[in-house]
C-alpha cells in the first residue's frame, strides 16, 4: 500500500506539472520599496511596485508582470491588492499611488477618503489646503517659501 500511495502521489505531481490538474494559485503579494504594495515575480525575490505592473515594461525576468492574463482587462484582471478604487466607481489607481501625496484619483479620495486611511503629512510635507488640485491636504516642503502661493492661507510662504 505504501508503493501504491507513492505511485499515486507521483501521478498527481505529473498531472499538475502537465497542467491536467489545476495548480494552487500563487500568492504574488509583496512589499516593494517604501512598503508599497507590490507584485512578486516568479523568481520569488523581485518585488515590482504596483504601478509598474502592466506598464508595458517587463520588470520580471520572465515578463510575468506584463502577461495578457494579468493585464488583459485592467483593472478587473489585476489582483485586488494592486488596485485602489477611487470614490468615483469608474476610477481606479494602482495601490502604491494611494497616500503618496498626489491627487491621483482627481477627487482626492486616494489621499483623504476613508478607504485610503492615509497617515498625516510626513516630515517632507506641509499640511494645508492647497490652491492647486494636484495636491490634497499636504504640499511638498520643497514648495515652501518659493514665492508662489500653494496654500489657501499662504502658510507655505509665511509659516512653513
Amino acid at each position: 500500500s505504501a508503493t501504491a500511495l507513492l505511485i499515486l502521489m507521483a501521478a498527481a505531481g505529473l498531472a499538475v506539472a502537465l497542467g491536467l490538474l489545476p495548480r494552487a494559485p500563487v500568492n504574488r503579494f509583496c512589499a516593494a520599496s517604501n512598503n508599497w504594495t507590490g507584485f512578486l515575480c516568479d523568481d520569488r525575490a523581485t518585488c515590482v511596485p504596483a504601478s509598474q505592473v502592466c506598464d508595458g515594461v517587463s520588470n520580471c525576468r520572465n515578463g510575468e508582470d506584463e502577461q495578457e492574463e494579468l493585464c488583459g482587462d485592467l483593472p478587473r484582471s489585476l489582483p485586488g491588492y494592486l488596485v485602489f478604487r477611487c470614490s468615483n466607481p469608474t476610477d481606479w489607481v494602482y495601490a502604491d499611488q494611494s497616500c503618496n501625496g498626489m491627487n491621483d484619483c482627481g477627487d482626492c479620495s486616494d489621499e483623504m477618503g476613508s478607504l485610503a486611511a492615509c497617515p498625516p503629512c510626513g516630515s517632507e510635507w506641509w499640511s494645508c489646503s492647497p490652491v492647486l488640485y494636484e495636491y490634497c491636504s499636504c504640499i511638498p516642503r520643497s514648495l515652501c517659501r518659493d514665492g508662489v502661493q500653494h496654500c489657501l492661507s499662504w502658510s507655505d510662504e509665511y509659516v512653513c
